[in-house]
């Protein structure tokens, strides 16, 4: 296949779409983890009964079940939302179908999660706004019987093979325990060059205010651990598929570039998932066959097959910031926040997308953590760690993040849903340089329990 048939085909499914007059909705999702108060693992059959009740209590009526018959996803057609489970039943994920106002999300998501809550902890369960479920060591942290999160944990599973090509982490079943807060926005074509810039400058200062899991194996020392997870997986062979860009894109034809040099794993025939090496698209595409392996209900087979250009649709990225089929941008950088402040993130980032020039101008002119020696990726890495290190002044990035946050509350204002209320719990933590995980810390340190803050942070 010709590079520039690729190319026509990338930009058919990821940048055609953003050509349209950008809407204000936005979607969004949030994985919770799912908590056994007891300190034991999670009961699945308790989360079963939960689900089936929440189904037939909402009218969700688009069910998927497990290969055991279990709901695993269950969607409201109406609405747009799904009640899922990501990869495993230790992790209820609550996604919206995309709104203009925030608030008539917010009003969904009151009755959704506080029935949930009620009917777990009718049997010892419960829900809490973690990135790390803080029961991990103790769950069983399989996947849903379905051939998509089989076949995920294989993958992860197989990173062995790879050798030292990445310093590994031997957690592949990280996606069974970690959470996530994610947004999608519309975005026009022209801006998503400067959008994906511009938001990626910015993740160093969003780990500030934003870190939720904290993370002390492996020799890390982590306040907010998702970005390691993936970076140290199999995911992360080719770097091009997680973690942030590192290059500044001038037009939509260097995005789709990048896309072009991103990795497949896995492809779908005939209702099977077949796992491969991961190969860039541009020699998956120009291959005459793939060798792979796919599940046959008993075993793993060894498998030749031919690609075709409609395996696109099974490209994963694992980016902070990702360009989408629907024509958005997704924010996927954020871990699951405490429940009462749920929504600061999201407002957050549909904030500053309004104001999309003025945050680019500030965070080009900025001299408080940039022009140090360090590029944005090092410093997301530096500020995803417990400590700030001296080089910074506490101050000076305190008054940038409040500068920032004065920008998203702007432009949440310019929207006109009276949702600028959603960021009043990130202003605390810009003055304080004061992340849930960093606030978290030190009660644990001052002898607070966890299951305090599985309290604290699950209460709506």
């Amino acid at each position: 296949m010709k590079i520039s048939e690729l190319d026509e085909a990338i930009y058919n499914r990821y940048i055609a779409p953003s050509r349209r007059p950008r809407s204000k909705k936005a979607g969004l999702e949030f994985e919770l983890p799912i908590v056994n108060t007891a300190e034991k693992a999670v009961d699945f059959s308790v989360v079963h009964r939960a689900a089936e009740l929440f189904a037939a209590e909402f009218g969700f009526t688009g069910i998927s079940r497990d290969d055991d018959g279990y709901i695993y996803n269950a969607a409201d057609h109406l609405t747009g939302d799904i009640l899922s489970f990501d990869c495993s039943y230790n992790t209820l994920e609550l996604s919206f179908g995309a709104e203009e106002n925030i608030h008539d999300v917010d009003a969904r998501f009151r009755k959704y999660y506080s029935f949930l809550k009620y009917e777990l902890e009718k049997d010892g369960h419960t829900l809490t706004g973690m990135g790390i479920n803080p029961n991990y060591k103790v769950n069983n942290n399989v996947p849903v019987k379905s051939e998509r999160y089989r076949m995920l944990l294989h993958h992860l599973s197989s990173y062995k093979k790879y050798g030292n090509s990445v310093p590994f982490h031997d957690h592949p079943n990280f996606g069974l325990f970690s959470c996530a807060s994610q947004v999608q926005l519309d975005v026009e074509e022209e801006y998503l060059a400067e959008t994906l810039n511009t938001f990626n400058r910015l993740e160093p200062l969003k780990a500030i205010m934003f870190a939720n899991s904290i993370w002390n194996e492996d020799g890390a020392d982590l306040l907010c651990s998702r970005d390691y997870f993936w970076r140290n997986s199999l995911h992360g062979l080719n770097p091009h598929n997680v973690d942030m860009f590192g290059v500044e894109f001038e037009s939509a034809d260097e995005i789709i570039a990048y896309i072009r040099s991103m990795s497949m794993y896995c492809v779908q025939r005939e209702g099977k998932y077949i796992n491969f090496v991961p190969t860039p698209l541009t020699e998956y595409f120009s291959a005459d066959s793939i060798k792979g392996e796919y599940f046959d209900g008993i075993s793993y087979k060894q498998i030749d097959f031919r690609p075709e250009l409609t395996d696109l649709e099974d490209l994963r990225s694992f980016k902070f910031e990702d360009v989408t089929f629907r024509g958005t941008v997704e924010f996927r950088s954020v871990c699951e926040q405490p429940v009462s402040e749920i929504f600061a993130a999201g407002a957050f980032h549909a904030g500053l997308l309004e104001n999309l020039g003025e945050l680019t101008d500030l965070l080009k002119d900025d001299h408080v953590i940039y022009h140090k020696g360090y590029n944005a990726e090092e410093l997301r890495r530096i500020f995803t760690g417990r400590k700030i290190p001296e080089i910074f002044d506490r101050d000076e990035i305190s008054k940038l993040l409040l500068r920032i946050l004065g920008i998203a509350e702007d432009g949440l204002e310019q929207r006109g849903f009276g949702e600028e209320t959603y960021l009043e719990p990130l202003y605390p933590r810009a003055e304080k340089l004061m992340s849930p995980a960093a606030e978290m810390l030190i009660g644990l340190k001052n002898g607070k329990a966890t299951e305090e803050y599985i309290s604290e942070y699950g209460r709506l």
